[in-house]
This record gives C-alpha cells, structure tokens and sequence, in this order.
C-alpha cells in the first residue's frame, strides 16, 4: 500500500521535498498545499525582474506539467485552516479535508507590516511573492521619489530597485550602517558609498515614526522619529517576516517564532515535519537552535525532511548539517555572506581596499559565519573550517589572509 504524504508550502522546500518523495516512492500519493496563486518560481530572481532586468517567464521553475507528470496533487490558492495530528489530517478553508502518513510544513512567512499610521496605504510595498515583486515593479516604475525601510538583506533588494528603476530614493535606517549586526562600520561603508552611486541616500538613526498620504490614499511622505520628513509616492518596506503559524496553534507543535525541530527536521509530534524559513531547527554545527533563511538551505532541508519521511518516524537516517550562502549581485563588486555571520562572541575583520573588506564570526573559537566583500575566493576554506568545527582560536589571524592556506591550520587536512 503506498504512503500518503501531504506538504504545506510550494517554496524550494516544499518542492524539494515533494521531488524527493516521487523520486524514492513513485507510487506514493503527493499533496502540496499552497496559499499562492503560482507554482514554484525562483525567489532569488524576482528581485531582478522588479528592477526591470528580467522578464516573467524565466522565473518559473515549475509548471502545472510538472506536477501533474509525477501525479503529485497541487492545489494553489488554499489555506489549511487546521491540522488534526490525532487524526492525521488537515483541513483548508474551502472545507475539503486530506489525509496524511506524514506531513511537512514549509509555510514560510509573509512581511511583518510596519506598526506605524498609514503603513497600509497604497504605494506601501512589502517584499516577499511574485505577486510583491510585481506590485513593486509597477509602483517603482511610476515613482520619482521612493523611501526604503529595513537595513537588511530584503531592504537592500528593495534600494537597489528603486536604483535600477531611477527612483532617487532616502534609506531610512535606525542604527549607524547597514545589517550592523553582520557589519562593522568599515564594511558597511563600501555599500553605503555603491548605494549613493545608486542616488539611494542612507539615512542614519532614523526610521519611520508615520506615513502621510493624499486625499486618494497614496503615500506621500515619510516622516522618521526625529521629525525629519522625505517625500515618496513609493515606499519599499522589509523589517521582517511573521511566520505562518496561526494555523498550527491548537496543535501541540512546539512553537517558537516558527515551528521547532530537531536536525533531522522532524518535529516533537510523531509524523510532522518542518522545512524552509518557518523552522527553528537545531543546528549541528552551532549546537544551538537556529534559523536559516537562504534558498539553498530551504532546499536541502526540504530534501532531509523527506528522506527521513521516508525512513520512518523515530528512525531518521539523515541530518541537516548545512553552511548557507547569501550573494548581493547589485553592485560593481560581489558579496556573500555564509553561515550565522550575526551570531558568535567574537570576531576578526579587515579592509583591504574600498570595494574588499572581509570579517568573520567566531563561536567557542570556530567559524560559524562571516561576510565577503570584493574577494569571494575564501569563501570555500572559510565554509569548510566552519562545516568542520576547528578550533581556530589560536590561528585567527590566518582567516584575514587574502589567500587562506587550510595546512596552516591545526587539525584540517587541506
């Protein structure tokens, strides 16, 4: 008798996972549920067609074929209202009920909104789903002035939108520097000197105390807690997301700003697991829980949580030991990111030119994360003393070397 598996979210994890299940289990009876309107499509390259530099069909990476050719059930524009995990089974808003040997949740989230008067006012843009990307592109295209909010990974989308779209646009920022808690104020300065070039201004200490619109209800201005206000008939928001839950709470999930699991991506109740940005999983490498937002992880863990559905409950035979990898391609140099560049006690940075500076965080005297700018050459040796835990507390002056030698280090083999 073939299993019945039902996967909540179409992202790259629930559709990793799904490919997974047919490729182990052809005969296997395959659900996705998913509240968007359109199958899979690439996340990273709609960023890209919001600044006009890629048309729509290229960003599909599956079709209704696809599913359809594997027999796996998609079913777009459905909510689960509610998961029955006595029953093994889940219920959408239109009623219709699915049954489930296993279930995978890979929600994910949708935008935090601004708490602030006038944050859902027309041309107040939010970034996360094609559908965003497409209102952002039409609203950037109409706009002379924009103002982005949210000094991070999403937020610098959103800036260099409106730099691709020629919106002369303020960024308002509530610390000192960009993502100031992956960079210092040396790193965060080339980016801030490539946003000008942009005509982006960075704003520093600053933010959003409220929104002034017109007498149609289209933005106007955005006025920061120190009074201070800037003109916009576009605004790009990204503070962060608000994880899909709602339907899980009367579950006995174990929730915790998204769903916890364990490093075999199974959850505290038998036959659920979880997958992609909603997880709060634990991570091996850290030896704490954490959380991993980047396209490559959500695949690879949608592809764990798979295996170990297949396995069984209990019997898991694969563990999620990952070392993301975050690229900004906006700009004339390149820049990465890896691991929990935020997280760790400690770290070590260097500026090797204006447009090359790198900095790594440590934990208990290992890599755990870091930021490249310029040179991404180290990257692979830098993953690599991270994927392996050394300890390289004694050596820490060895990772600011513009080529990193693996032999130098006590414990590797190179």
């Amino acid at each position: 008798m073939s299993s019945s598996y039902v996967i909540v979210g179409d992202g790259i994890a629930g559709s990793s996972a799904a490919e997974t299940l047919h490729e182990s289990e052809p005969d296997a009876e395959i659900t996705v549920i998913t509240d968007e309107g359109e199958a899979l499509y690439n996340r990273i390259l709609i960023k890209e067609f919001a600044k006009g530099r890629m048309p729509e069909a290229p960003i599909s990476i599956h079709d209704s074929d696809w599913y359809d050719e594997r027999d796996i059930d998609l079913q777009l524009n459905t909510h689960v209202t509610t998961v029955d995990t006595d029953g093994h089974s889940v219920e959408t808003h239109s009623g219709d009920s699915y049954e489930y040997d296993k279930l995978l949740i890979a929600t994910g989230g949708t935008p935090t909104q601004l708490p602030v008067d006038g944050s859902d006012a027309e041309g107040v843009e939010h970034f996360w789903t094609f559908e965003d990307a497409r209102a952002i592109k039409e609203g950037a295209e109409a706009a002379d002035k924009g103002v982005i909010v949210g000094a991070g990974l999403l937020g610098i989308d959103l800036a260099a939108i409106c730099g691709a779209q020629d919106v002369e646009a303020n960024y308002l920022m509530r610390g000192e520097c960009w993502w100031r808690y992956a960079l210092s104020q040396d790193g965060a300065e080339i980016i801030h000197d490539a946003l000008r070039e942009k005509n982006v201004t960075p704003v520093f200490d600053s933010g959003v105390d409220h929104f002034e619109t017109d007498d149609t209800g289209h933005v106007t201005a955005a006025v920061d807690p120190n009074g201070d206000r800037y003109e916009a008939s576009f605004v790009g928001a990204a503070i962060g997301l608000d994880f899909n839950t709602e339907f899980l709470r009367d579950t006995p999930l174990e929730l915790d700003y998204g769903v916890v699991t364990d490093e075999h991506m199974q959850t505290n109740v038998e036959d659920v697991y979880a997958a992609g940005d909603i997880t709060q999983f634990h991570d091996v490498l850290l030896g704490e829980r954490a959380r991993n937002g980047a396209w490559g992880s959500a695949k690879e863990q949608g592809s764990i949580a798979a295996q170990n559905m297949l396995a069984g409950w209990g019997e898991p035979t694969e563990t999620f030991e990952w070392v993301s990898s975050y690229s900004i391609t906006h700009f004339d140099f390149p820049f990465l990111s890896f691991g929990h560049p935020t997280l760790g006690e400690d770290d070590v940075e260097r500026k090797y030119s204006d447009t090359e500076w790198r900095r790594v965080a440590l934990k208990d005297g290992k890599v755990v994360g870091g930021v490249l700018i310029g040179d991404l050459a180290p990257q692979s040796k830098l993953k690599q003393l991270a994927r392996e835990q050394i300890d390289v507390s004694e050596q820490t002056e060895l990772l600011l070397d513009e080529t990193i030698e693996l032999e130098k280090f006590d414990g590797i083999e190179a």
